[in-house]
């Protein structure tokens, strides 16, 4: 207890890093108020009439933090932007226009952000007629709309988005933290609470005992230390660097350092989660009320069919996003620059087949993984866990929630180390955060 006192203690020390984590909170704070603001012309008391929502409905509540059930202006959320951003990598890879785009430096990733933007309002403009007429008519909370209301409506859970997504690039640019995926951790914790109050009083109104409460409890820790370890663990590759040679004598000026490559098993983060989740909403936003078999089954939180197209899709985006996020020929080029070769691998193309090889081995594992822990929630429902708390045993809110916690604290540590201070870990550092001389390649 008193190392952590004395880790706050240097944290509020540090000027930038108090500026920073203070800033976070205010915007925080100011998306937290944006979802209690409610479109004009709803009886939110209808809404609110309809019971507690079930199924998919339950989930995007749970990423918009409430907003969704309430009708706010933020109701779509941080969602629109994330499917947006899913289109333009998959543009990136597939359209050499877009490719070319992306390697003009800082100016291309500008211009990417601005179709990006134009992106998220496209995708609002659809999805906010469907949301309007699935939730707020559906549920009675408006009768006889208006076309002053409809267009006055849409514009605004447009706007709320995009508002939205501003309040998280600034977080991520002049905060702490990936803002975006801080707002939709902040939604999820923010229903954390009541879901654990839910489930007390099932449990104590006779649907099981206290003991299963328990038990349940120590099952939410348990897949909490499991999930830390698959997304903190990290292969090592071993590399050697060149001895090098100063003055005519032929002093040795450095005797060989050794270092390594920290190939994380789950090198993508939290983002395949993210990724699949935003495209697993689009189809419930095509026509909501259709008796199609394929989009009911689609909207089935529970169903097999959901969990396997979720599941696979969570493998598919963490090859992809590994892909686009770890290139083994750059590895291999800056390695042969630099003098670094790894032991029994010649430098160059054999270097870079090396670790593509290994990345391939250590993310299907990784990615089974999370694709396992996202399908635990519809598992636990089977168990008889109440819909509120086994979105949280597990599932999408799960890691999320323990992903973008260690992305944080793994800045916040940086920040500290730099200054000086002890890092958040008494005798180690949190794993994934390298050391100036890993950096730098001195062992």
């Amino acid at each position: 207890m008193k190392k952590f006192v004395e880790t706050i203690k240097n944290i509020w020390k540090v000027d930038e890093l108090r500026n920073r984590i203070l800033f976070s909170l205010g915007l925080i704070l100011v998306y937290r108020i944006g979802s209690y603001i409610i479109i004009p012309g709803i009886d939110q008391r209808a809404l609110s009439s309809g019971g507690q929502s079930t199924g998919l409905v339950a989930l995007l509540d749970l990423f918009a933090g409430g907003a969704f059930s309430k009708a706010s202006i933020m109701a779509l959320g941080i969602m629109p932007y994330i499917s947006a951003s899913i289109i333009m990598q998959l543009l990136a890879m597939a359209v050499p226009v877009v490719q070319k785009i992306q390697k003009e430096g800082e100016s291309g990733r500008r211009k990417i952000n601005g179709y990006t933007r134009v992106l998220t309002i496209v995708i609002c403009a659809f999805q906010a007629p469907s949301y309007l007429q699935m939730y707020v008519i559906g549920k009675g909370g408006i009768v006889e709309p208006g076309m002053m209301w409809w267009v006055s409506s849409i514009m605004l859970l447009v706007a709320g988005t995009m508002f939205a997504m501003w309040l998280g690039e600034r977080i991520t640019d002049k905060g702490i933290g990936n803002g975006i995926s801080l707002l939709i951790t902040v939604g999820i914790l923010a229903r954390f609470p009541g879901a654990i109050i839910s489930e007390f009083g099932i449990r104590n109104q006779g649907a099981g005992s206290i003991f299963m409460f328990i038990v349940e409890l120590l099952v939410f820790f348990a897949i909490i230390m499991l999930t830390v370890l698959i997304v903190q663990g990290v292969r090592r590759v071993q590399i050697n660097y060149a001895k090098r040679v100063v003055g005519a004598k032929g002093a040795a000026a450095d005797q060989g350092a050794r270092s390594y490559i920290p190939l994380k098993v789950n090198a993508s983060g939290v983002m395949p989660i993210i990724f699949a989740q935003a495209i697993m909403t689009i189809p419930t936003m095509i026509n909501p009320e259709t008796s199609n078999v394929v989009l009911i089954a689609l909207s089935d939180y529970r169903g097999f069919t959901y969990n396997f197209i979720f599941a696979l899709l969570i493998i598919i985006f963490t090859y992809f996003y590994t892909a686009i996020t770890i290139n083994p020929k750059q590895i291999a080029d800056d390695l042969k620059r630099n003098g670094g070769f790894i032991p029994g691998v010649k430098p160059g193309s054999d270097t870079a087949l090396f670790i593509d090889n290994i990345l391939s081995r250590i993310t299907l594992p990784g990615s089974l993984f999370l694709a396992a822990i996202a399908i635990i929630p519809a598992f636990a429902m089977m168990f008889g866990v109440g819909d509120a708390f086994a979105m949280f045993m597990g599932g999408t809110s799960m890691l999320i929630m323990v992903g973008v916690v260690l992305d944080t604290l793994q800045q916040i540590e940086t920040y500290l180390l730099n200054r000086h201070y002890d890092g958040l870990m008494e005798g180690g550092k949190i794993r994934g955060r390298r050391s100036t001389a890993e950096m730098t390649g001195i062992a």
